[in-house]
């Protein structure tokens, strides 16, 4: 199971605190203003001293988003779940090198995780594949953390959609679907073009919620 490992970490003794002002600094050079990123860069360089709670944080975020994306990836659960932790006892040794001028924390571990799924299919099911070529194969996909985020997104737009009324979802349908000026739709539905922009403004304004850009 993931859980343990961040659960012998975090009660080991002699946890050092770091003080992330590294991270900050390293943030603001690349004009980073999300407060999340900002909080696991600074978890980060935490790690890098030797602060255990720290690593717990950023186990308990990113284990599972690692796993997620390795058996998105088709490996087997059981597998996907150990590259997983290696990934995570990569971060815990290797935190030092980290930095945060250079890249957010999630391009960072995401990385690590790549980086050991190549590996691991090099040794256990292309033994004969070059590393060359399974990089190659690699660079084809968008960036780890990029392809989960669009696949929350996706799902966060299907549950978007399902919760308009049905004439605020037709007018949807139909505006970017069926790709129908507002006119025709209006005539399509035997509404007024006053009705059907009210509509398609109450859904995108629904839809724009539901995907956290209402404040955009």
């Amino acid at each position: 199971m993931i859980a343990p490992l961040a659960t012998l970490l975090t009660h080991t003794a002699g946890a050092d605190r770091a003080k992330p002002d590294r991270a900050k600094a390293g943030l603001a050079a690349r004009g980073c203003d999300d407060p999340a990123a900002a909080r696991l860069s600074a978890d980060l360089v935490a790690v890098a001293a030797g602060d255990r709670q720290a690593f717990a944080r950023l186990f308990a975020h990113f284990a599972p988003r690692v796993k997620a994306y390795m058996l998105k990836l088709g490996m087997p659960a059981q597998r996907a779940e150990d590259l997983a932790q290696d990934t995570m006892l990569s971060v815990w040794r290797k935190a030092r090198l980290y930095d945060p001028a250079k890249a957010e924390a999630a391009t960072w571990v995401f990385t690590i995780a790549r980086n050991l799924r190549i590996d691991a299919l090099r040794r256990e099911r292309h033994p004969e594949v070059s590393d060359d070529e399974l990089l190659e194969h690699e660079d084809d996909r968008p960036p780890a953390d990029e392809l989960l985020d669009g696949d929350r997104r996706a799902r966060r737009l299907r549950g978007a959609l399902a919760a308009l009324t049905p004439e605020q979802a037709e007018v949807v349908r139909l505006s970017f679907f069926a790709d129908l000026a507002h006119p025709a739709i209006a005539e399509r539905l035997d509404v007024p073009l006053g009705t059907v922009k009210s509509r398609l403004r109450l859904a995108m304004a629904k839809i724009r919620k539901a995907l956290g850009d209402d404040d955009r």
